[in-house]
């Protein structure tokens, strides 16, 4: 592989894992199919799946306050709103570990956008969260790099 094709596929891991859904669930089997070294496919998607993480703990809040004071953007604030507080019941229990285990299982509907979203609307503090947010990613990432090992080889 020359260093613009690895140029290439490193990009496209890494804007795959900043996108919400998608995350590391997404960038490491794409990084390891376009044939990128695990362990560089590894770091790329934990780098660029965790960047959304602080913007999110520190600016959910006070965006969806303005969104909900513009009637154009008042119903879709209280939608999301609606979503995180609902996935929010699962981890409210057990704050810090069910933030953890919210975002280290690799499934639908997980991962850092939402916990850090379920985080900022539980209002754990940043410093508090992110370390969580990071160590459930960490294993998100390594469950999904061992899953695509076995798959794709």
């Amino acid at each position: 592989m020359n260093l613009s094709s690895w140029m290439r596929s490193a990009l496209y891991v890494f804007c795959i894992s900043t996108l919400p859904v998608l995350e590391v669930k997404a960038a490491i089997p794409l990084g390891l199919s376009m044939g990128l070294p695990f362990w560089q496919t590894f770091l790329i998607a934990l780098v660029g799946s965790v960047i959304p993480s602080p913007f999110i703990l520190l600016l959910l809040r006070p965006f969806f306050k303005w969104c909900r004071g513009k009637k154009f953007f008042r119903k879709i604030a209280e939608k999301l709103e609606a979503r995180f507080e609902k996935k929010a019941k699962s981890v409210y229990k057990y704050q810090l570990l069910g933030l953890f285990l919210f975002v280290a299982i690799p499934l639908p509907g997980t991962g850092v956008w939402t916990g850090s979203g379920i985080a900022a609307m539980l209002d754990i503090r940043i410093r508090r969260a992110f370390p969580v947010i990071l160590l459930g990613n960490l294993v998100a990432s390594a469950l999904m790099l061992l899953l695509g090992q076995i798959v794709i080889g």
